[in-house]
Parts: structure tokens; sequence; C-alpha cells
């Protein structure tokens, strides 16, 4: 892992945003800053306290210790990354030169140096996981629905005009509010889940059985190159690799391959791989027994480049293009294609998720590499939401697919709505129906995340790394709605302010008349 750059801000120990802070000792920032700028806005929206202790909970303990980076600044420059849709250099130099950005991490002055080398992104996202991010996301949004209901209770509960001081007559009526309270707290359900699944399409090349073959042989004769010893084994064994690249490329630079060409090129080389794969085991044979200069990289190119052969052949021994557990890439041998039958791309290369949508907020039930059916997860969204909220959904908003007899059967019997066209033909009676446009706000959520945060193109190479990054882009999903919510909150605040001033004023002309 990269050493980390040695700056006092992110070096520091986590300061509590609630941290008493006495009037005329603020540091710059709080004095010259806009405070109508967005990443001040969101800074104080976010509960730091709470997601610093799942942060510091979960990756760290007694053996491995705490990280000496400032949680915050880590956090923050994830959040960041994110938001922005930036490379992770890009991301470093962005907040290197951005006092706003600095704030929002927090540093309490501006810094010309480094948070941390770019560099550890790679291993922040090895240690951080799902389960962390997916943790750190609930209670953000868990917090922040919780302190939009206090506020409310409190507007409702203030005494003004429309609400008076509570009379005598309010008072006898407080064994009516108590069982009022033993309703509510009899309530099992509310709330509306919306939820729907999509792929999140990695950043590789587009797999042609070809391509795959050719970067396999490559691959294969950069093992041989590492294997041979000229002591050990005396004569280099041949690869034909000009003759292998040749063959390969006339094919591969036409524009319009007939099927017979394709095939004729795929048997050429399979022959060339064969070849390479059996001398790499003669190469083997030589070392003694449990040793091999083979790095664990090495090794592991070496398995998959194993295992897409024998995909590659048996497809091309029974005529086929597809196969079970199929390898596109071996860089990224964990990726699976997904059908998704969409028309601008029916299969896309990557893993698939589901989502619940909850009042606005993202929440992710299910990360797979391998293509799942939708409708064996419904019940878990239904249980997850329990889990979150205390309450299953009064209603359940899915697709087609979802809406199996299973799913129907046992969301009736947990006494949840399903909004979803009625089995069976269509009864002239039933005039319960379900518009087009419900949908729109996961479909939504889908597009925002592809099209602005990076969620259609995945850049992490790792399967852990890729799965982070996911994760990721979901908290920003919710910290963009936080971050929109930030102005209403200000112009009510402002609101409160001003009735309250109202108020003095009346008090005050009352009081001197």
């Amino acid at each position: 892992m990269a050493k980390a750059s040695k700056t006092r801000a992110s070096k520091q120990a986590y300061v509590s945003q609630n941290q008493l802070i006495l009037s005329g000792f603020e540091t710059p920032f709080d004095n010259k800053l806009d405070q109508s700028n967005r990443w001040i806005k969101l800074a104080h929206q976010i509960p730091w306290d709470n997601i610093v202790n799942v942060y510091t909970q979960t990756l760290f303990n007694d053996t491995t210790g705490a990280s000496n980076i400032n949680p915050r600044v880590v956090l923050g420059c994830i959040m960041i990354k994110h938001m922005c849709n930036l490379s992770d250099e890009e991301t470093i130099l962005q907040i290197q030169e951005n006092m706003y950005m600095q704030y929002f991490i927090g540093y309490s002055s501006f810094s010309n140096e480094a948070p941390f080398d770019p560099s550890l992104f790679v291993e922040i996202r090895k240690r951080f996981g799902v389960e962390q991010i997916n943790s750190i996301n609930e209670k953000i949004v868990g917090l922040s629905q919780a302190k939009n209901s206090s506020t409310k209770n409190e507007n409702n509960s203030s005494p003004t005009k429309n609400n008076p001081p509570p009379s005598e007559d309010q008072n006898n009526s407080d064994t009516i509010n108590d069982e009022n309270k033993k309703e509510l707290d009899k309530k099992t359900h509310d709330g509306r889940l919306i939820i729907d699944a999509t792929a999140c399409p990695q950043d590789i090349s587009y797999p042609t059985d070809l391509n795959l073959l050719n970067d396999a042989r490559e691959k294969s004769q950069e093992l041989i190159g590492v294997l041979y010893v000229q002591y050990l084994h005396k004569k280099k064994p041949r690869t034909y690799r000009k003759q292998a690249r040749k063959a390969y490329l006339n094919t591969a630079m036409k524009r319009q391959k007939t099927r017979k060409e394709i095939r004729k090129a795929l048997r050429k080389q399979l022959n060339y791989l064969k070849r390479n794969l059996g001398h790499i085991e003669k190469l083997h044979q030589a070392y003694p027994k449990g040793k091999t200069p083979l790095t664990e990289r090495e090794q592991t190119y070496l398995l998959v480049i194993q295992e897409l052969y024998s995909q590659q052949y048996q497809m091309f021994r029974e005529k086929t293009h597809s196969i079970e557990d199929r390898i596109v890439s071996i860089h990224q041998p964990y990726v699976r294609p997904i059908v998704r039958g969409k028309e601008k791309a029916k299969v896309e290369f990557g893993a698939k998720i589901q989502l619940s949508l909850v009042a606005g907020y993202a929440f992710l039930d299910v990360l797979s590499w391998d293509a799942f059916n939708e409708g064996t997860k419904l019940l878990l969204a239904v249980e997850n939401h329990k889990k979150r909220t205390g309450y299953y959904p009064i209603e359940v908003l899915a697709d087609k697919i979802y809406c199996n007899r299973n799913n129907r059967k046992q969301l009736k019997e947990l006494g949840i709505r399903l909004l979803a066209k009625p089995l069976g033909r269509p009864s002239a009676m039933n005039t319960e129906h379900v518009s087009p446009g419900e949908r729109n706000p996961i479909e939504g959520k889908f597009g925002q995340g592809k099209t602005s945060y990076g969620l259609g193109r995945i850049k992490a190479r790792l399967e852990n790394t890729s799965e982070s990054w996911i994760a990721s882009i979901i908290l920003v999903l919710n910290l963009v709605k936080l971050a929109g919510q930030a102005p209403l909150s200000i112009i009510e605040n402002l609101i409160q302010n001003i009735m309250r001033w109202c108020k003095i004023k009346n008090n005050l002309t009352l009081l001197f008349q």
C-alpha cells in the first residue's frame, strides 16, 4: 500500500461535528466561505459521527489497529470521487485545489498538499466492502428521515395561532391521545416499496471468441517466457507467434466476416493455444516439485487461460455460443454476460444489482456477478425493508417478472398490496390498475447513476473493488437527494426565525401599550 502524504489536515484525529465552537473563535473557513455552497450544505446534512463510527468499527480491530488518516477525509474523498465522477488522480487534484471540498472532508483551513496518494484509493476499496457502505447508507438515510420527522413534530407541537397551548379541556383528552399512541405502536405496515434490477457494465472490451483466444494466446506466450530457463530446459519451445498473429489479423481486420472464415480462424487460434499450454506443462515438469517461478497473479492467469480454452473448444465442437459460467475477459474472469434484451445492448457484461427505492432513497439489496431471476428476490427486498424501517411496506410496486403466483400469495399473507396487473383475463369490473409512470422513480435512479455517476461503466479491475465502486455510487445517489433537501431546510429555518421575530415584536408592542 502506498504511503499517504504526511499532511497535517489528513493525519489529525477526527473531530466531532457537534464540537462546541465559541463565538469569536471560528476557523477561517467558517468566517470566509459562502454558506450557500453545495459542499457546505451537504457537510452539515451528513451525520459524520455515526458513519465514522461504522467505518472504524467495521474496518479496524485490535489486530490491525486504526488508520493514521482521518476517517472523514477517507469517506469524504470517496463521496467526492463518485459525486463528480472523477478518476482517482483527478479526485485528489480537485480536492487539493478546491477549498469547499476541503471543508467538506473536514479541514479546518486551506492546504496546498494532497490529502493522500491516489493509489491509496485501491486499498480503501479493497477494505471498504458492500456491507460497510450499505450500513453507512442506511445510517445516513435513517438519521435524515428521523431528523425530518422530529422537525415536523416540533413545528406541529409549537404554540402558534393554529396550534394554541393546551387548555384544560385538552388535558382531559390525554387518555384519548394515549390510546392513539398505542394504536400507532401496533402499526405493522408503512410506506411504499419500489424495486427493480439492472446491470452495471464493466469497463472491458466487447468480448468476441476470436479476440478472447488471441488474448489468451499472447498471455500464454508471456508465461512461457517466464518459465523458460536455458540451463534447465535447454531449447526454448517454439510458439509460432508471428504466424498466429498474422492469422488473427487476416480475419479480425475484415469488416465483413463469414461464418466459415470465423470458424477457420477460431480453429487456428485454438490449435496455437493448445500447443502453448502443452509447452507450459512440460516446462513446469522440469522444476522441482512445489516450486515455480510464476507469481500468484501469473498462476491465476494460467488457470483462467486453461478454463477459457476448455470452454471455447467445447463451444467450437458443439457449434454453440453459450456455456455455463462463460469467461468474457481473461483479466477480469469474474465478469459474466447478463442478457438484458434491451434494444441498445441485448447482452451486457458486468454485475447485476437489485435496488429498493423508499421515499426517494435507494438501497442495494442484491449484487451478483451471475444472472439471477428477479422473481426470487422480491421477498428479500420486503424483509430488508422491515429491517430498515421496522415495518412491512403497505404496497409494493415491481416489474412484471416479480409478480408471479408465489410472490402474490406470500405478499397477500403478509398483508401487503401488490400494485400490478392481475393475473388472468382482464375483468370489466376491475378498476384497479397501475399507470406506466408509477415506476419512473426507480428507472430515473438507474439513469441518474449510469449517466452522471459512472454506474454505466465500472472502471475497477478487481471483484471486490468493483463491488465497492457500485455500492459507493448508490451511496452518492442518496447524498445527492440529501443535498437537494438542504435548501428546503434552510428556508424552513428562515420562516421559523421570522415567525419568532414577529411574535417577539407583537409581545413588545402589547407590553408598551
